[in-house]
């Protein structure tokens, strides 16, 4: 495994990449890393046995917000280090940033509100 800092710079460079555009319109978020996910994690994302987790979001996407969103605490972007290690087959490093990459733009989906749903009808899976 990677260590902490370096798989963070792997992060940061991703978020940096994001059109301006999407990083103007991020609202109340934060980006969170964790080695693994939780069982709870996992129950939330309705994972089902045998099979992981890569990120998750959590919180009130930004179209389902009304004009009474105020003091509400951020939503999460949870990025699993050891789980986008383990897809991008261990320490390559070129297919581990493109997996952290991947996975940042299909949180940040959901924090814009695109369902697991519309990703897979665009062919983001």
């Amino acid at each position: 495994m990677l260590p902490q800092p370096q798989f963070n710079r792997l992060v940061t460079d991703a978020l940096a990449s994001l059109p301006a555009y999407f990083q103007e319109k991020m609202s109340n978020v934060a980006v969170l890393v964790k080695t693994w996910p939780t069982q709870d994690d996992l129950r939330r994302a309705s994972v089902p046995p045998g099979h992981t987790l890569l990120g998750l979001y959590t919180g009130i996407p930004l179209t389902k917000r009304t004009s009474s969103y105020n003091l509400a605490p951020p939503d999460t972007i949870i990025l699993f280090q050891g789980p986008l290690e383990a897809a991008a087959a261990g320490r390559d490093m070129e297919r581990l940033r493109e997996q952290v990459l991947h996975t940042v733009i299909h949180e940040f989906a959901h924090h814009f509100g695109i369902s697991d749903d519309r990703l897979r009808e665009l062919g983001a899976y």
